[in-house]
């Protein structure tokens, strides 16, 4: 079960960064980078990581990269040291078939990590009963943090129906709805309230073409003669991998003015320049082709990491996406959190780099 300063987190929303992978340019692991990401997100104020994700390349299973382990436990290292007086949620990324699933699951457990993200993506030959079936096995081990990615990137479409059966699942707590499309979205939402969990499970946006509007808004929905309100309390991003300590700054004032009557119009303008920003770091015009490579060369540009590199070698920016980046970077220098990079770089890489040696 969740620990009760987790779960009250969790439950109130939070910023949660979808922790990327830092590599060299032999496309290995630069652990002392990978380690000074940790502590970015944790001193930039965000209320967790989530760690063997997409943004931290599915590759990492492959037997020939062998680092699914290694990056879980350098976050857990990296936390633990750190000795937070504060919750900090760890997430655990999840993926494969059942019996993958399950393998990782244990380790995520052991390691120390709260909750599993169960992807269900690359599982096309799955009815949605089997994978029902195998989000009860991971759940019999670890909380669960349910996520619907978008088909673009590996997800599938899935059913309302499917969606009010995963709500009942007793360990499942929160739901990442990113299938970046409004449609499905109101279908997870609908599907939460119709559930008789709904109170027990936490939805939070990885919609990363809607994150500000996903956080404004207050879904209201009938059933059974009542009327159930629900909000998307938090995010678990890619998008928040970078300028993390801005979002956590918007994503307070978010909080604050949610559920009021008046929303100050502000907000819309934010909304489209996150949105606008995302395109840039998720390669939208590209069909997301160099998503993660986009949010790893705005890490390099603020020095964090050394190049945009990731494992596969056709995972790169496209044509004309650094272009975009910087355009972004010159509209909305009040989005980026460069200053606060620099004053604490120099103290997350010595510190990791005296360590390695």
């Amino acid at each position: 079960m969740l620990s009760e300063n987790v779960k009250k987190l969790l439950f109130s929303g939070t910023v949660i960064p979808a922790h990327p992978l830092a590599l060299n340019e032999n496309r290995e692991l630069d652990e002392a980078r990978q380690r000074a990401l940790t502590q970015y997100y944790m001193d930039a104020g965000a209320g967790g990581v989530a760690v063997g994700v997409h943004t931290t390349q599915f590759e990492i299973r492959d037997p020939k990269f062998h680092l699914y382990e290694k990056v879980l436990n350098l976050a857990i290292e990296e936390i633990e040291k750190r000795n937070l007086q504060r919750p900090f949620i760890k997430v655990a990324g999840i993926a494969g078939p059942t019996q993958q699933a399950v393998k990782e699951t244990h380790f995520a457990k052991n390691a120390g990590y709260d909750l599993g993200l169960l992807s269900m993506g690359g599982l096309n030959d799955y009815s949605e009963a089997e994978l029902l079936n195998r989000t009860k096995r991971i759940a019999e081990i670890i909380p669960v943090f349910g996520f619907y990615l978008q088909p673009s990137v590996g997800g599938r479409v899935l059913s309302f129906e499917f969606w009010k059966t995963f709500a009942e699942i007793d360990n499942v707590f929160a739901i990442k709805m990113a299938p970046f499309n409004r449609y499905q979205t109101l279908d997870v939402v609908r599907a939460v309230c119709e559930s008789t969990r709904s109170d027990q499970i936490a939805l939070y946006t990885g919609n990363d073409d809607n994150i500000i509007n996903d956080l404004l808004t207050v879904y209201r929905f009938q059933s059974n003669g009542k009327t159930i309100e629900k909000a998307i309390v938090g995010g678990l991003l890619g998008h928040w991998a970078v300028w993390t300590k801005t979002a956590v700054e918007y994503f307070e004032r978010i909080k604050a003015v949610r559920g009021q009557e008046a929303i100050p119009a502000h907000f819309l303008t934010l909304a489209q320049e996150v949105t606008d920003a995302n395109a840039a770091f998720f390669d939208s015009a590209n069909r997301f082709k160099g998503c993660i490579a986009g949010i790893n060369k705005v890490l390099a540009m603020q020095g964090l990491l050394q190049g945009e590199w990731c494992l596969l070698p056709e995972e790169r920016l496209s044509d004309g996406q650094l272009e975009e980046i910087q355009r972004v970077y010159r509209d909305y220098p009040h989005l980026q959190d460069d200053s606060f990079v620099s004053q604490n770089l120099s103290n997350w890489l010595n510190k990791n780099e005296k360590q390695s040696i």
